[in-house]
């Protein structure tokens, strides 16, 4: 059995390399860093799968006309705090960090801004910006449609979307974020898996068979992912599709699904200024004791650590910064000869 071989890289060598990539399309020099900066932080936060492991990706949907750089978010409607906007097939992550401070401005204005935005690309990893927002100073809730990658609770055929969720609550220097995927495990993180040799912690979908399985091999076969929570994780997914479809005026999942690929999504970003509301001095105190009222949590075993939503991506953070960013040197490779 092959052994997937990392090396480290540093942040500033990553964030050029993608420059440079980038800049070989219709990106001006502002956006071309600016995508770079998030495929980089992604990793950097130690979510791979949303960062350098997907960069050769996005380039394909570059080559293929997919997604258009030179492309702006185009203002539908506006409605006091809720906005309207079309994506236009611009680059995902740019659309959804201009969706961010759309939504901040309005927030700042009215207490709470909404930006429905249809018709964008893949935003990478919705936990981006959610800490955009917090480390403002701002409450984010937000989430996205995606293809159909998910059955149903009792159905062996795709029609949801994993449509992950995000929240983020700023805290003290840093913040308490949520992103999750309505799938047991996203795609990304199963393939990272699979290229390691490893089985999944737990069960995540089933084979061609039915079984419930962790190998993530037989689940990316099969495409039969588990929603979290089961029934519960279905019903999730299904009223998220639904709100992005309805507040963007954009296409659902299966019309998402009838595209080319996962393209011309439906997306929301939702955010709140705490600021404006009684007991906000009290905000970091008030998190504090839940956070340590959750660390005194009962272990089940010696070597457990309890953390918060977030968490593990400050470590992360730090680790990487220290030691340069794990990569993949096949992914690494790749990269280099795009």
């Amino acid at each position: 059995m092959s052994v997937l071989k990392t090396i480290r890289i540093s942040t500033t060598e990553m964030n050029l390399l993608f420059i440079k990539k980038l800049s070989a399309f219709d990106f001006s020099s502002e956006d071309a860093e600016k995508c770079a900066d998030i495929f980089t932080q992604n990793s950097l936060d130690g979510v791979y799968s949303h960062g350098v492991n997907r960069f050769p990706r996005f380039i394909d949907f570059l080559k293929k006309g997919y997604v258009i750089p030179k492309n702006k978010p185009l203002l539908k409607n506006q409605l006091g705090v809720i906005e309207q906007w079309d994506g236009a097939s611009g680059p995902g992550p740019l659309n959804a960090f201009f969706a961010t401070n759309k939504a901040l401005d309005l927030a700042n204005k009215y207490g709470i801004g909404c930006v429905a935005l249809s018709n964008t690309n893949h935003w990478m990893r919705g936990g981006y910006y959610a800490w955009q927002a917090a480390k403002k100073g701002y409450i984010f809730i937000g989430w996205s449609n995606t293809a159909a990658i998910m059955p149903a609770w009792g159905a062996k055929n795709a029609k949801l979307g994993n449509n992950p969720l995000v929240i983020g609550i700023p805290y003290r220097d840093e913040a308490v974020v949520l992103d999750m995927s309505m799938s047991q495990f996203s795609y990304g993180a199963m393939e990272l898996t699979e290229q390691k040799n490893e089985k999944l912690p737990v069960t995540g979908g089933y084979d061609n068979d039915g079984n419930l399985t962790n190998d993530p091999s037989l689940i990316l076969e099969s495409l039969r992912t588990l929603p979290i929570g089961f029934w519960k994780g279905s019903g999730l997914s299904f009223v998220l599709d639904v709100m992005a479809a309805i507040l963007s005026d954009g296409l659902a999942v299966h019309q998402v699904a009838q595209k080319e690929d996962e393209i011309s999504c439906s997306q929301i970003f939702i955010t709140i200024d705490p600021k404006k509301l009684t007991g906000y001095n009290e905000k970091d105190n008030v998190i504090d004791e839940i956070v340590k009222d959750l660390k005194s949590s009962a272990t089940i075993n010696h070597d457990s650590q309890i953390s918060y939503p977030g968490e593990r991506a400050v470590n992360n953070r730090k680790e990487n910064s220290e030691k340069g960013i794990p990569v993949s040197e096949s992914v690494w490779n790749e990269i280099l000869n795009l």
